[in-house]
């Protein structure tokens, strides 16, 4: 059976706006270099991704167009703002929750470049504890990197209150949004966040290889890549303004048009619209299988809210026999593993077995989800 219910958007979002697809097929076909040139092709390219930075800005309360940098996805992002931020003899904060992309580059400048790192731990229900996370600060503290909810779980962490600890240490504050951009409201001059990374195939509704990060004014990231920027060419070194200061090389205005698109549809939905749409496919999911014999459900109420996922385990059987079955029995597309997160798993106790997770988008149906608890349910009623 062809998979057809797609249950697998925190890893990429495979239902879009049409809009987002319109907006691509038509720069690919239209769009030269941004800042290449004074043609039209050129300029057009150039007008469009200022638009973007812009929506992007106004979406995440930063601010303004010049502070939104372009990246290929919130991987890069976050290593451009941790390599670019910390030097030989800080420290570095961050929690078990994270993705590999906050934890590899913390880790690679731990291994190579004299900085130390404290991973504060979340609790085996998914808690973080605050105060645990304030005592680890240092006098050399310079960064707090944390995820902004669990790719995992999905719990949503408090950022502003993460926020608040992190500046009253004099460190800067760096929030992975790769799971809430677009999804759950964020902004940045009220929650006092100083560097937000995210991605543009998520939530954002756009294509893969677009993301970027904003950032708050008074923060200077060393650049992670020097190059053409289109301007200042006789300058050895890369500019010091934002934000040419992070992006070397030809931008992806192809696909930053379908992320502009992207974030102009749910500009008009509503962030809070989408969240709750979503939120109640996943309440709705969990409701039906936490109480099936043999099902564990993992984390989504850990936090200060949650966002579309659902992470489950039927017994003792592998997670990715259980996603494939899944796929193969029912067309269910689900993530199964370790999802680049494996000091959260070992927090849940789920290292060795990994865990399945079903990740719903505003896209999906009630019937979709329905379907799925019975999938869960005879799963569970042959194996557990």
């Amino acid at each position: 059976m062809p998979s057809s219910m797609y249950f697998d958007n925190a890893a990429t979002t495979r239902l879009k706006p049409p809009e987002v697809a319109k907006a691509v097929a038509e720069a690919i076909t239209s769009f030269g270099g941004v800042g290449r040139g004074v043609h039209e092709a050129s300029i057009d390219a150039g007008l469009t991704v200022y638009a973007a930075r812009q929506k992007v800005s106004n979406m995440l309360g930063g601010p303004g167009p010049k502070s939104v940098a372009f990246a290929s996805n919130a991987t890069e992002a976050l290593n451009v703002a941790i390599q670019g931020l910390l030097k030989p003899g800080d420290h570095a904060i961050t929690t078990a929750a994270s993705h590999n992309s906050v934890l590899r580059p913390l880790f690679r400048m731990e291994d190579e470049h004299e900085v130390n790192v404290t991973v504060v731990s979340i609790g085996s229900d998914g808690t973080l504890d605050y105060d645990e996370l304030d005592a680890a600060f240092r006098p050399n503290t310079r960064l707090v990197a944390v995820t902004h909810a669990s790719n995992l779980t999905g719990d949503v962490y408090d950022i502003a209150r993460l926020a608040a600890i992190a500046h009253d240490h004099g460190a800067t504050i760096v929030v992975d949004a790769a799971q809430t951009a677009g999804l759950v409201p964020i902004n940045m001059k009220e929650q006092g966040i100083d560097i937000v990374c995210f991605t543009g195939h998520k939530s954002l509704f756009g294509p893969q290889g677009t993301g970027g990060l904003c950032v708050a004014e008074g923060i200077d990231i060393e650049p992670l890549k020097e190059g053409g920027t289109g301007t200042h060419s006789y300058d050895r070194r890369q500019v010091s303004f934002m934000p040419e200061r992070l992006e070397a090389g030809t931008l992806n205005a192809h696909g930053i048009a379908g992320l502009l698109a992207g974030v102009e549809y749910i500009e008009k939905k509503g962030v809070e619209a989408i969240h709750d749409e979503t939120i109640a496919l996943a309440n709705r999911f969990e409701e039906g299988v936490r109480a099936l014999p043999g099902v564990a459900v993992y984390g989504g109420h850990a936090g200060i809210g949650r966002t579309g996922i659902v992470a489950i385990n039927i017994g003792a059987c592998d997670s990715a026999m259980i996603a494939d079955m899944l796929s193969t029995a029912y067309g269910m597309c689900t993530r199964a593993g370790a999802h680049c997160a494996p000091l959260m798993h070992e927090s849940l106790g789920t290292s060795n077995q990994g865990a399945v997770r079903f990740s719903f988008s505003h896209f999906n149906t009630v019937e979709e989800v329905d379907a799925a608890i019975a999938a869960v349910a005879a799963l569970a009623k042959e194996l557990a």
